[in-house]
């Protein structure tokens, strides 16, 4: 495996590749010389590239998680399913998965993107931002629960994995509108672009972020 340190080509694991901020996220680890194994239902979604490893499937298929994760370096989750996570904590079951097999493949860094919306797992949520969730996001609170899920999962039984967890604001599509940064304060409302690119520059910082749930807010 490759250590997070060094300078060199890694292999990425992406979950939510052919999402809107996975679709980027791709392009930017590609575009870097790195290479990206992505779980896709769709395939097709996907145009071919060099260093590209596309895999049919889904989360909620039996999947063989220890040869999803074997060769790879690092595993980025960038998953959402609205309508499926209203009734099932699937990227919780998941990860409960993926992170034994990451263990026996000596797979070290996680980076799972939750939502702004999302309370942080043994911290408190702002008041605002839960009434938000209450009100106008009400409609993706399974998305929230599901996302809570996969952060105790972590806190409380993978510490030993350099886990980060970005909750992200995410407003569409579109062109950059600057650079995120870390932030415990308000979020902002990224695109998917910027998204992608926060989540490239996290993941491959050696140290800074591991074991936190942090917001993310343009600078």
């Amino acid at each position: 495996m490759t250590t997070m340190s060094q300078p060199q080509r890694l292999t990425f694991l992406v979950l939510g590749a052919t999402g809107g901020t996975g679709k980027h996220f791709v392009a930017r680890a590609l575009q870097d010389g790195h290479s990206v194994r992505a779980l896709a239902r769709t395939p097709n979604k996907l145009s071919p590239a060099a260093n590209l490893e596309i895999i049919r499937g889904s989360i909620t298929d039996p999947l063989d998680t220890d040869a999803l994760v074997s060769g790879v370096d690092v595993v980025v989750s960038m998953l959402g399913d609205q309508q499926a996570q209203r009734t099932s904590m699937i990227n919780t079951a998941f990860m409960k998965r993926i992170v034994p097999s990451m263990r026996k493949a000596g797979v070290k860094r996680l980076l799972y993107q939750s939502g702004a919306m999302t309370a942080p797992y043994g911290a408190k949520q702002s008041t605002v931002l839960w009434l938000m969730r209450k009100t106008v996001g009400s409609s993706y609170d399974g998305q929230h629960r599901d996302n809570e899920g996969v952060a105790e999962y972590l806190v409380r039984e993978a510490m030993d994995i350099e886990w980060i967890v970005h909750r992200a604001g995410i407003g569409g599509d579109g062109p950059s509108k600057g650079v995120l940064a870390r932030s415990q304060g308000w979020p902002s409302v990224g695109t998917f672009r910027d998204c992608a690119e926060y989540n490239y520059r996290t993941v491959m910082d050696p140290a800074g972020a591991v074991h936190t749930q942090d917001l993310s807010q343009y600078q």
